[in-house]
């Protein structure tokens, strides 16, 4: 799959057609190797300037998809342009809609608060036939440290034996964790798509298509969770231009991690 060189990233120049058919690829393979995909935005970008561990997660990942509109907007001023948005909130829905009866996909759904999953669950059920969700769990504040709670998640993801693993755990921590616990999970795909659970629960509104469209959807998520959310996104609005210029600067296939 090609793929362009921004940001230190290696993002695949595919539309959400032909993300869904890679995935669908991938779930009717007999190998049963666990697979995850990363969906980088601006807060990615910055996040991947000065965290190792987020770098490596990257690396290792099997696709990675441009969620951020401003990162499709600046792959096109650089001269290496992806033809659109593929975000994360949107991908997991185009794959649930994708299964028939001939392709039924069954899923499981780890993250978002308690309760949450298991509302996502009853809407997956109602809207897509033919998905199975076969099992819901939100893990406890700090999970990720605990070497016996994340032996605990493993065991109960296999035990449900899901297709595909929804990853709802916010960045990083969802793709730190796949990418550290991937080898000993028996599910074939694993989506890191942060706040997509809450979404097919009804727990958050996605913005409205047409701030989607305008590349807007930021200044509605702030507006939502305006004291969680301003000064990441604050940040990240003074932070990414300079990364802008920065890949301005250095060109096609050159990035130094936190150059100044």
């Amino acid at each position: 799959m090609k793929t362009v060189e921004l940001f230190g990233m290696h993002i695949a120049q595919v539309r959400m057609c032909d993300a869904v058919a890679a995935l669908e690829e991938w779930l009717a393979s007999p190998e049963v190797a666990c697979r995850y995909v990363v969906t980088p935005n601006v807060d990615h970008a910055v996040m991947l300037d000065e965290h190792v561990g987020l770098r490596e997660a990257y690396s290792n990942a099997s696709l990675v998809l441009a969620d951020g509109f401003p990162v499709v907007v600046a792959s096109r001023l650089l001269k290496r342009p992806l033809p659109e948005r593929v975000a994360g909130s949107d991908l997991a829905p185009a794959l649930f809609a994708a299964a028939d009866a001939r392709r039924p996909v069954s899923v499981y759904l780890l993250g978002a608060g308690p309760g949450v999953a298991d509302r996502a669950a009853r809407n997956i059920a109602e809207r897509w036939p033919h998905v199975t969700v076969v099992g819901t769990y939100s893990p406890p504040i700090g999970f990720e440290r605990d070497d016996g709670e994340n032996a605990a998640i493993i065991e109960r993801v296999n035990a449900a034996r899901p297709d595909v693993l929804l990853l709802g755990l916010g960045a990083p921590k969802q793709e730190l964790w796949i990418a550290k616990h991937r080898d000993r999970l028996q599910t074939k795909v694993a989506l890191c798509i942060g706040a997509t659970i809450d979404f097919l629960a009804g727990e958050k509104a996605r913005a409205p298509r047409w701030m989607q469209s305008f590349g807007l959807e930021w200044l509605h998520r702030v507006a939502s969770e305006p004291r969680r959310l301003f000064k990441r996104y604050a940040r990240d609005a003074i932070v990414f231009p300079q990364l802008v210029w920065r890949q301005w600067r250095l060109g096609a296939g050159q990035w130094e991690f936190g150059a100044k």
